[in-house]
């Protein structure tokens, strides 16, 4: 029996500090920066035309994710939004319709898929590939709250208001369910900056050699532009399938993907990726 299934895999952390859900607004360094990835995209891995599908966070839509769609697709792959309109949280629809886009896509393509998702979007990304690990190729999740409670969030009052299924009305065994890795190579792309969804919820805690965590700092609105995103998304994608590989930066580089957030920032003390 995996060892997982014998703890409790929720994070239990405080909620994000009321000066970095402030500080959410650098976001818009995180964009400006993107415009040069643009320009250094033949230097980065390119794609073998596989298929790889977009899914936006909570109350965005395909419009938020539109500059990383044109950056996958111009490295070399099939990239796609999810064409369900906005994201309203927790939805039989939402799900439903996300596990048609799947099929569709695998079966135009005939080739595995790739999922990424930011917040809301990379937590539905890992139930599809858990339902479907047959067609699923690797899963990458940008600040999602997989592992995350009520209680660890900052916008948990408008999660409620706008979800056909509220928070506290899912059965915590799903919640501890949704909280272990997909069977397939996933990757979790977190900020201890993020000010929107307590970080410590959005790593993954698993012995696995193909689950893996990457620290790329900024903040949680701006995962989706932000340079470091954009550079482990096309390390991670471009890897061989069936042939999975650790995130390793170039030397030069590695130090963009160092926790730099001082503690007395964060809240929330536990480290679970020290565990």
């Amino acid at each position: 029996m995996n060892k997982q299934a014998d703890r409790d895999l929720l994070d239990h952390s405080n909620k994000p500090s009321r000066m970095l859900f402030c500080l959410e607004g650098r976001a818009v360094y995180d964009a400006a920066g993107m415009l040069p990835m643009f320009a250094l995209n033949r230097y980065l891995p390119q794609g073998d035309d596989h298929p790889v599908l977009v899914l936006p966070g909570f109350l965005a839509s395909s419009r938020s994710t539109q500059p990383l769609l044109r950056f996958i697709q111009n490295l070399g792959y099939r990239a796609h939004r999810w064409k369900l309109g906005y994201n309203m949280g927790y939805s039989m629809r939402l799900h439903y319709g996300m596990r048609d886009r799947v099929t569709e896509l695998v079966n135009r393509y005939d080739r595995k898929i790739s999922l990424v998702g930011w917040s809301l979007g990379g937590v539905y990304a890992r139930e599809l590939a858990r339902e479907m690990p047959d067609i699923v190729r690797q899963v990458i999740t940008m600040g999602s709250p997989f592992r995350g409670h009520p209680e660890s969030s900052n916008i948990e009052k408008i999660f409620n208001l706008f979800s056909e299924t509220p928070y506290d009305r899912i059965p915590e065994d799903f919640l501890q369910h949704m909280a272990e890795p997909p069977p397939v190579p996933t990757t979790a792309l977190y900020t201890r900056g993020d000010g929107v969804v307590a970080w410590q919820s959005t790593v993954e805690v698993s012995d696995r050699v193909d689950v893996e965590n990457i620290h790329v700092g900024g903040a949680h609105m701006g995962l989706g532009f932000n340079p470091r995103v954009l550079y482990a998304i096309a390390d991670r994608i471009a890897q061989p399938e069936g042939a999975w590989q650790p995130f390793k930066p170039p030397l030069p580089l590695r130090p963009l993907f160092h926790n730099w957030y001082p503690d007395w920032l964060v809240n929330g003390q536990e480290d679970p990726l020290g565990a």
